[in-house]
């Protein structure tokens, strides 16, 4: 694999900040926030990403209470994402962009998305005029870059800038973990941005904390490697040795987090071709343990009468299995499952009987209801 010179810069997501109550998540704790950001910007990084629904729509503010308010604007870059998914209608999901730029106190973005492309989510975009509605912005100068954030295949991200081809770079779920992976496909989406010469920003670098979490049969490998080395360092090094990347994004919530990432990216070298046989190795051990041998064929979902988001609703139930890590499982089950939950499986079997790894595809959904719901 192709490596640059130095890793690419780290960015902080503004999606996991501190809080005053773990069950509200617009209770964001301002002054942990402001030192998290001092942090990160005393060691020369300046990219933040935010989204319109980030923290109950509390995520830009704190934005502009912690870094806007404190740092001169040319000193920072700020990204956020317009999610029409959220909107009720055209007028709605466009007054969003200025409610934006109003809670995070500026008067352009550096960078701007369309929030979570992807099957049923791309249509939303087009209905509202929202391509045509960005690239006003970008004309008036209220944004610098334009693009959009896909949690999808390849084939959808290729059918997506097939359609608008005049995006400035693409954000994308890349990891280790799922660089092969048949359902994220990481690998194939980042090669579909650099035929096109788009250059990309990287989300889940470590898959929302499940590398730093990994099963000791397979940290053991990482450990024996680099003994001393955090885990974190080779899910960052692994992003950030990818060529023609504007930033590696991490939702970071504790100075030690900070510190920690921010030392990774400032100081660490592109990983060698031996240190990537090394995660190769870590990716076949845990695709070893044991867990749902679902391939992501997708017959079951095509089939199914109730419309159930079965492929994601394995892979969440993966995450629980093989990785032991119960929060992010239920997280990837609560974003990408939507309308299609496993509760609303009517047991008919057809998914059953389309599956050609005969996987027992009902109890499986009966176990995530338990789980998840």
């Amino acid at each position: 694999m192709e490596t640059a010179g130095k890793l690419a810069p780290l960015g902080f997501g503004f999606m996991r900040l501190p809080l005053k109550d773990a069950d509200d998540p617009t209770s964001i704790d301002i002054d942990k926030c402001c030192e998290l950001v001092d942090i990160f910007m005393d060691a020369g990084f300046t990219y933040f990403d935010s989204a319109r629904g980030y923290h109950g729509g509390k995520s830009e503010w704190a934005l502009r209470k912690a870094l806007v308010e404190r740092y001169p604007r040319d000193s920072f870059t700020i990204a956020t994402k317009l999610p029409a998914w959220l909107a009720e209608n055209a007028e709605h999901a466009r007054a969003m962009f200025d409610k934006s730029l109003r809670e995070c106190g500026i008067d352009y973005f550096d960078y701007y998305l369309l929030h979570n492309l992807g099957e049923s989510l791309t249509p939303g975009f087009e209905e509202y005029g929202l391509w045509d509605f960005c690239a006003e912005k970008k004309a008036e100068g209220k944004i610098k870059k334009f693009g959009f954030s896909i949690h999808d295949n390849a084939e959808e991200l290729e059918k997506v800038l097939d359609a608008h081809p005049e995006v400035d770079f693409v954000q994308l779920q890349i990891n280790y973990i799922d660089w092969e992976s048949p359902i994220i496909q990481s690998r194939r989406c980042y090669e579909v941005c650099q035929e096109r010469g788009l250059p990309v920003v990287i989300m889940e670098p470590v898959k929302g904390g499940t590398l730093v979490k990994l099963p000791d049969s397979v940290a053991d490998i990482l450990r024996t490697a680099e003994p001393g080395a955090p885990l974190a360092s080779w899910a960052l090094r692994f992003t950030g040795s990818l060529p023609n990347v504007i930033a590696v994004l991490s939702g970071m919530n504790t100075p030690e987090m900070v510190a920690e990432n921010a030392a990774i990216m400032r100081d660490g070298v592109p990983l060698t071709p031996a240190e990537h046989e090394v995660i190769e190795a870590a990716r076949d051990a845990l695709a070893a343990l044991p867990g749902v041998p679902c391939t992501d064929c997708r017959y079951c979902v095509k089939g199914c009468p109730e419309g159930v988001h079965i492929n994601t609703i394995m892979q969440s139930l993966n995450i629980y299995d093989q990785m032991g890590d119960a929060y992010r499982a239920q997280e990837n089950y609560n974003w990408n499952t939507g309308d299609g939950k496993a509760s609303a499986c009517i047991q008919c079997g057809a998914c059953e009987s389309v599956c050609p790894q005969h996987i027992e595809i009902v109890s499986q959904l009966e176990r995530a209801v338990k789980l998840f719901e």
